[in-house]
């Protein structure tokens, strides 16, 4: 049995729980996974029990309980320094944690105008102020850093799908939804992550869920 398990909502549209998921695949850890409905009667029962801030992912290591997917890819990154999570050069991981924690701390816009839902289309919808300046930031962000780092692969710090990734994979996933315009590095980068290995197997158990969430499969203006 493993150590570690790890508590997560929907996976259609639970975009942190996404990142917590992702950071443990990252560090080749065997985990078990505890998934629930968050529209069911009993989620709030469910994630009080699981977490101190009653939201997810939370990650629970024997007797060692932690939450915030930055703060759960910081522990797992410290467990296992050869898992390599965080690049190696210090200005790249630098970069990437700067990233890291402008993505964790920021985009209210975009993240109210486009939900993440990974099995649906929404084109041209969510479209405003707000989640625009979102996107051009995120845009510059990604194309600086590939620019910068990212020689010799896909990813923002070149063939190894890192942290800083695995915090920029839900906003692929919105990208992939909703369709907005895109510089050509972006596109990349968003096709390069939508189709790593980690994120089609979660596709994959998102389509098989059996749940559904009204407010999320229905777009706004």
């Amino acid at each position: 049995m493993s150590d570690f398990t790890l508590y997560i909502g929907n996976r259609a549209y639970s975009s942190w729980s996404l990142r917590g998921w992702l950071a443990c695949k990252i560090a080749g850890i065997t985990f078990a996974e505890k998934a629930h409905d968050m529209a069911a009667a009993d989620w709030p029962d469910f994630v009080r029990a699981a977490s101190p801030t009653s939201k997810v992912p939370v990650l629970r290591h024997g007797k060692v309980l932690v939450w915030e997917s930055i703060a759960i890819g910081d522990y797992l990154a410290d467990l296992f320094p050869k898992a390599g999570m965080w690049p190696n050069d210090l200005a790249a991981r630098a970069q990437a944690r700067a990233i890291s924690a402008e993505m964790h701390a920021g985009f209210a816009n975009l993240r109210s105008s486009m939900w993440m839902n990974t099995r649906r289309r929404f084109p041209g919808r969510g479209r405003n102020p707000g989640s625009l300046a979102d996107i051009a930031r995120i845009v510059a962000l990604w194309d600086e850093t590939r620019r910068r780092f990212g020689a010799g692969g896909p990813y923002l710090f070149g063939s190894r799908f890192t942290l800083a990734d695995a915090m920029y994979a839900p906003v692929a996933s919105r990208f992939v939804t909703w369709e907005p315009e895109l510089s050509a590095v972006a596109k990349a980068y968003v096709t390069a992550v939508w189709e790593h290995p980690f994120v089609v197997e979660w596709r994959k158990a998102a389509d098989a869920e059996p749940w559904t969430i009204a407010k999320y499969e229905t777009p706004g203006p």
